[in-house]
């Protein structure tokens, strides 16, 4: 059974048709690569498979459960978590409150035992920062768990707001643009994140322009152009399929470019 599926979606706003039968399915483990020009409607199949949208027509399953339609919060508690290009971190709070926050829907809540300080309540809180504190040696950042997070880097905040994601323990991590903005280091510092997410076995399906990132570490890459399919497979199937080169990564990828337009 495929961790993630999408099955022939479509979205249209008014006239305008932004996704047409898009289909595809992730495995526990893979990391699953969307590339695409501008407009080719990578985000907006995020935001639909996210819940922020939702579909003109067809379906998507989350371990052979149909989460069509359902809310983000729902979606996560069915094992689906997603990041955003623009980071959302919370910047006025330390590192590992960032992640302990993200660990609410595993949490008992009740005003009285809190009010109280109940002894469960205790317990829940240390298991809830030990989690957190092993996130956060996940994505190589122990050091810095009691940082407030407007005294991090960008590419800590950007592992950061992945952990944070993880914090939810989904079986699929959708993450949006993971290596934007991101100088060398902080994109082999993502890259090496991302293999240790896939190896523990969460899906992760990423949209990323780094084109070099992408043929690095994809298991298969789907390819949208003008929010229809162009093509899907391995990173050496798509770096020499003509329809692609034409249509998007040109040379850039051939001649060992980091990024591609778009």
């Amino acid at each position: 059974m495929s961790a993630f599926s999408v099955e022939d979606v479509s979205i249209a706003f008014g006239g305008l048709k932004a996704l047409q039968n898009i289909s595809f399915a992730v495995e526990p483990g893979e990391i699953f690569a969307i590339i695409g020009p501008n407009g080719a409607g990578k985000t907006t199949l995020f935001n639909v498979v996210s819940g922020l949208y939702r579909p003109t027509q067809g379906r998507f399953f989350v371990n052979g459960a149909d989460v069509t339609g359902l809310p983000p919060h729902a979606l996560a508690a069915r094992g689906l978590s997603r990041t955003f290009q623009n980071l959302q971190v919370f910047t006025r709070m330390s590192a590992i409150d960032n992640i302990m926050v993200g660990r609410h829907l595993h949490e008992r809540h009740g005003v009285l035992p809190h009010l109280f300080a109940l002894p469960a309540v205790r317990r829940q809180n240390r298991a809830t920062r030990a989690k957190a504190m092993e996130l956060l040696a996940l994505v190589g950042m122990m050091d810095f768990a009691e940082r407030q997070a407007d005294g991090l880097a960008y590419g800590q905040l950007k592992r950061l707001e992945i952990a944070r994601a993880l914090a939810t323990e989904p079986k699929v991590l959708l993450l949006d643009e993971p290596a934007a903005g991101c100088n060398a280091v902080e994109t082999r510092d993502i890259d090496n994140v991302i293999q240790k997410v896939a190896a523990s076995g969460v899906s992760v399906v990423l949209v990323e322009h780094d084109m070099r990132l992408v043929m690095k570490i994809s298991h298969r890459i789907h390819v949208l152009d003008g929010g229809r399919t162009l093509a899907e497979g391995t990173s050496d199937a798509i770096r020499n399929d003509p329809a692609v080169i034409a249509a998007y990564l040109g040379g850039a990828v051939r001649g060992g470019d980091a990024h591609a337009s778009g």
